[in-house]
């Protein structure tokens, strides 16, 4: 009798942080997984793990398009989709500059969705998928010099609400997961852009205090969480029959939003800026 087939994932933004955490449990958990990334020479080690990394520039519409040929080529198609590659694009919206803005949602949102469309015909002729969008915190709340970071996520939920809506009667699970502070390289590597923006003009202390607070980010501190902590709420939402539509884990994502849901929009305002000085 010939062996069933495994379930194959794709996970996006895989050279680091929450997305090489993830490829990692997926691998251990059995699957056939693709971790691609525009570093693939960092992938080495999930090489090693029995993954099949592929270079893969999210906004690239022939990257993508290869990416999903060549899988299903190799393996009938991509079962699991781990939308994780995100950027972050902080600053004041007037000082940012709107190419700045517009490849932010390149990355966050559009190409996502065009990876999303390619995966879908596969998932829905089969009558099985998960896809699971890495979202934020700030998916759900708002602070000072973010607006298009949080747009883009706030664009992501939407998108994803309405996905899942659409595909629920061909058996497709669409997962939102909402990661809190989390030590990555991701994190450091936006402060000094966010200062060059808007360290010295009028938004200046805001920015100021803002980079102070991603500067503390620490696993070893406390005040951040280690990137499995998101790749095993993913891992459990795949291995779950019946996942619910939102996970959020992280230091401070749940304490944020259970304040966004009880205050009002201004008493939110005072209480993000209390919390981030």
């Amino acid at each position: 009798m010939n062996e069933p087939r495994k379930r194959v994932a794709l996970v996006t933004g895989a050279s680091s942080g929450i997305g090489k955490a993830t490829a990692q449990a997926l691998a251990q958990d059995g699957y056939v997984v693709y971790p691609v990334a525009r570093r693939v020479e960092i992938m080495d080690d999930l090489k090693r793990l029995g993954c099949i990394p592929i270079k893969m520039d999210v906004t690239k519409e022939e990257d993508v398009v290869a990416v999903v040929d060549q899988i299903t080529r190799d393996h009938g198609g991509v079962d699991i989709l781990v939308n994780n590659a995100g950027l972050s694009v902080y600053g004041s919206v007037e000082e940012t500059d709107i190419d700045t803005a517009r490849y932010q949602f390149d990355v966050n949102f559009f190409g996502l969705g065009r990876l999303t469309q390619l995966v879908l015909p596969h998932m829905r002729g089969q009558g099985w998928g998960k896809i699971v969008n890495v979202s934020s915190g700030e998916g759900k709340v708002h602070a000072p010099l973010a607006a298009w970071y949080v747009s883009s996520k706030f664009a992501l939920e939407g998108f994803s609400d309405c996905l899942r809506a659409e595909t629920a009667p061909f058996g497709i699970d669409v997962v939102i997961v909402r990661p809190g502070a989390i030590d990555t390289e991701i994190t450091g590597g936006f402060i000094e852009p966010l200062l060059e923006t808007s360290g010295s003009g009028p938004y200046g202390a805001t920015a100021r205090m803002m980079a102070a607070w991603f500067r503390n980010m620490s696993a070893e501190k406390g005040t951040a969480s280690p990137p499995g902590v998101i790749a095993e709420v993913i891992a459990g939402a795949i291995r779950a029959r019946r996942p619910r539509t939102r996970y959020a884990a992280g230091v401070g994502v749940r304490p944020a939003i259970f304040f966004r849901r009880i205050l009002s929009d201004r008493m939110f305002d005072r209480f993000i800026v209390r919390f981030l000085g």
